[in-house]
């Protein structure tokens, strides 16, 4: 395992590097709090169906202190979504944001890329020292707090107000591991100002047979009258491992709607948090993971309502096939001033071989008398009824068996707005359905 000392000696190095500022003070911080918990294990309740410090058994180097790496442009073309073309593209190697291999559409006046230092030492240094950072009051782990330890080439992202952004932001989360094992840990912080709209896309791909780890933490923050789209494809190698740490505060009366599609890697942990600071917000959650092989995939939600008159709904499926593990782990906060606050979660899964196994826990901590919440998990197998009567119309039995599990994820698919994006997603499952109906 990484031991200590390794990590400390690493963080030493990093502290020589750049000047003193809000992000070296974070990054001090970070390192206290990792040497105060070191790295989650079962024991710890939130990680009880997950373990990650095998992950750490791999003589990766702290991607903070590789050199920074090249990446032909054709391997980025391999990996671009649809519609790039008409989209900002941002491009994270081996957890570090490169803005020559990044393309900036939208005019300035509306959006703002910058490397997160350079913005924490210019003119948005009040911004980066109000928000950045703030993820950690609410997520107290190793994992999370060694991202914070070695902050290094992070990026800031700015929506002007009264922006309604029309060209999508791309991150593509690039892990070269050709060579030698690789551990990223992305940093990103995102401001999008009242009365603004954005749609942000994020891919994660690995080059290369090596194992990868990606250990990344994106930090949003929405003022009123704002809108998000947020969309996850994980669709990695079954080598590359992931703790995706997404953590969004409504910090005025808005809109987010976001979306989790998760198809393959080896260790996938994803963290969406969403704190409503403000009343009147409005927040929908969706996710669809299809597992097979190996593959563990864990979905750990909040939902943390602080100020009342707040809507939030969360719709999360799974279908599991092999040895493959999903968890699902939800919990929604209403607290004492939350009031007239309406919740609602629902968690539905369909086990396809004996040896998948689902860990579903949705959860309720309400602290106020005037709410309307609800929370809800099911757990089942293929409706045979309905498999016999479309082979009985002379469907064979494979394609049967696909049509119906694409009908189930349906209610997932079609929360994905963009129409190429969505058509782009419809075509990754439907590839990996007729993979698993073989």
């Amino acid at each position: 395992m990484m031991n200590l000392a390794y990590i400390k000696d690493s963080f030493e190095q990093l502290k020589t590097r750049g000047p003193e500022g809000p992000v070296a003070r974070l990054r001090l911080q970070g390192f206290e709090a990792f040497e105060q918990t070191g790295l989650p294990t079962r024991r710890n309740e939130e990680w009880k169906y997950t373990g990650i410090s095998g992950l750490f058994d791999n003589p990766a180097y702290l991607a903070a202190l590789i050199p920074e790496a090249q990446l032909e442009s054709a391997a980025i073309d391999a990996v671009r979504l649809p519609g790039y073309l008409q989209a900002n593209e941002l491009v994270f190697l081996n957890g570090r944001f490169s803005p020559a291999l990044s393309t900036i559409r939208s005019p300035k006046s509306q959006l703002t890329v910058l490397p997160l230092e350079e913005a924490a030492n210019g003119i948005y240094k009040e911004l980066v020292r109000e928000h950045l950072g703030k993820s950690g009051t609410s997520i107290a782990d190793g994992v999370h707090a060694l991202n914070t330890s070695f902050i290094q080439d992070g990026v800031f992202v700015h929506i002007a107000k009264e922006q309604l952004l029309q060209q999508p932001i791309y991150i593509y989360n690039i892990s070269d591991a050709r060579q030698s094992p690789v551990l990223a840990q992305p940093r990103s912080l995102v401001i999008i100002e009242r009365n603004a709209k954005l749609q942000l896309v994020e891919t994660y791909h690995t080059l290369g047979a090596s194992d990868s780890f990606t250990n990344q933490v994106m930090e949003i923050v929405i003022d009123r009258e704002a809108k998000l789209e947020y969309y996850k494809i994980q669709e990695d190698a079954v080598t590359a491992s992931q703790v995706s740490t997404t953590h969004i505060r409504q910090i005025g009366n808005s809109y987010v709607h976001a979306v989790t599609v998760t198809l393959s890697g080896e260790i996938i942990r994803n963290n969406l948090h969403v704190v409503m600071e403000a009343s009147e917000n409005e927040a929908h959650l969706y996710g669809l993971y299809i597992l097979n092989g190996h593959t563990h995939a864990d979905n750990h939600t909040l939902v943390d309502h602080t100020q009342p008159n707040c809507l939030s709904n969360e719709y999360y499926k799974g279908i599991l096939d092999g040895q493959a593990t999903g968890v699902f782990n939800g919990k929604i906060m209403v607290r004492p001033d939350a009031q007239k606050t309406n919740a609602y979660q629902t968690n539905k899964n369909v086990l396809l071989a004996d040896e998948a196994t689902i860990n579903t826990k949705p959860q309720l901590e309400i602290f106020a008398d005037d709410v309307k919440c609800s929370h809800g998990c099911t757990v089942g197998q293929l409706d045979e009824n309905a498999l016999f009567y479309l082979t009985a119309r002379g469907i064979p039995k494979a394609d049967a068996r696909a049509l119906l599990l694409q009908a189930f994820a349906l209610d997932i698919i079609n929360q994905v707005k963009p129409e190429p994006l969505r058509a782009y997603i419809t075509q990754l499952i439907s590839k990996r359905l007729s993979i698993q109906s073989l």
